[in-house]
């Protein structure tokens, strides 16, 4: 009997850096009017699509 799983968790740490390091990643969105929460939604939206995307073509 297969399993449906309906809750999804999605925990985040979110960090705001000085002037960046050496190690710090370059922004997906080169516009710097969107705030950094507005990336990240726009990212988990991205993810949440895919999922959806692929579950679709199963």
């Amino acid at each position: 009997m297969p399993i449906e799983v309906r809750e999804l968790i999605i925990k985040a740490t979110v960090t705001q850096e000085g002037t960046g390091g050496a190690n710090s990643a370059p922004s997906p969105n080169t516009n710097n009017n969107v705030s950094p929460q507005e990336e990240i939604i726009t990212a988990c939206v991205e993810k949440i699509l895919e999922i959806l995307k692929e579950k679709d073509a199963r």
